[in-house]
């Protein structure tokens, strides 16, 4: 067992994932959003909003209308989201709270374009790394997974149209240029938090069609030392049966892994695909070694053995 798959340690690395995500959200709001009055969405769009016609502090806005949000979550989502999402709810406004009192925060860039890049990346950084542990900075969050959940919406096009439609409203209080800004934040926190959610090591998948395939996949086991999988395929011109080799291996070594297929059938037909995140033992769980040669004909026995059973089934499935 790896050491993240022990309970304590994968509620360590949420916690922390879910203390990271919202500390950062909340620097980003005080340092960038609130001094140049940047348009933003979610509930810190809402609270902004209410703020300057209320005069209310904005932490105190924001979290009455995630204790609310919370609660349609837990009545929607279940309660194991709404206890992941309770700690997000009040700690949020009390890093704003806390943000506020530092001197100077309000005065790191006096270029508000400067601060509508950094604000749209931050975000998209600080959501990614909340969301990635099945949890939420709570407040509109809260709204876009449940369309996520229940009509299976992309995320990342629920945050945009979220966002939106927040901005939107505060259009008609603000300069056009705050608004286009705002705009700005989004576009930029969408597309990061699109590919922080697949984060990942990269991988790349090697898929070939050749009737050699026991020997290319025999030879990718012991020469290269990638995990191989074998998946029945039908020609589509002959309707013949055979099988094609997959494999997911490190982008180093797909030059030798093709030159491998080459040398033993140039005639192999190759794709080539790179996988965005991989997990699974050989990448994110313990690789498995077969250390008895025996072991390894057993199975090659077992499965030249099932091989002929199926053949001789699809032959009377035929037949009837």
């Amino acid at each position: 067992m790896r050491p993240y798959d022990k309970p304590w340690k994968k509620v360590t690395i949420t916690l922390l994932c879910m203390l990271a995500g919202n500390a950062l959200l909340a620097f980003l709001v005080t340092a960038f959003v609130l001094p140049h009055g940047i348009v933003m969405g979610g509930t810190t769009g809402i609270g902004i909003v209410l703020t300057n016609l209320f005069r209310i502090d904005v932490s105190y806005v924001i979290l009455g209308i995630n204790f609310i949000l919370l609660i349609i979550g837990w009545i929607v989502l279940g309660r194991k989201f709404a206890l992941t999402t309770v700690a997000s709810t009040f700690i949020y406004p009390a890093f704003i709270w806390v943000f506020e009192r530092i001197p100077g925060i309000y005065t790191l860039t006096d270029n508000s374009l400067m601060a509508a890049i950094f604000a749209g990346l931050l975000m998209g950084v600080a959501m990614g790394l909340v969301m990635r542990v099945g949890s939420s900075t709570g407040g509109m969050d809260i709204v876009n997974l449940i369309f996520h959940h229940k009509f299976h919406f992309p995320l990342a096009l629920m945050v945009y149209l979220g966002d939106i439609i927040v901005v939107g409203g505060q259009a008609i209080f603000v300069k056009p240029e705050k608004t286009l800004y705002g705009i700005l934040v989004i576009i930029l926190e969408s597309i990061v938090l699109d590919r922080m959610m697949v984060i990942g090591k990269p991988q790349t998948q090697l898929f070939v069609v050749s009737d050699k395939y026991e020997e290319i996949r025999a030879r990718l086991l012991d020469k290269m030392n990638v995990g191989v999988t074998l998946m029945f395929i039908e020609t589509g011109m002959m309707g013949a049966e055979s099988k094609g080799v997959m494999c997911v291996l490190p982008q180093r070594k797909l030059y030798d892994a093709t030159e491998l297929v080459r040398s033993v059938d140039p005639v192999a037909f190759i794709t080539v695909t790179q996988i965005k995140e991989v997990r699974g033992r050989g990448f994110t769980e313990e690789r498995v070694y077969l250390g008895d040669r025996k072991d390894e004909k057993a199975r090659r026995k077992a499965a030249r053995e099932e091989k002929r059973r199926l053949r001789k089934e699809r032959r009377a499935a035929k037949r009837k």
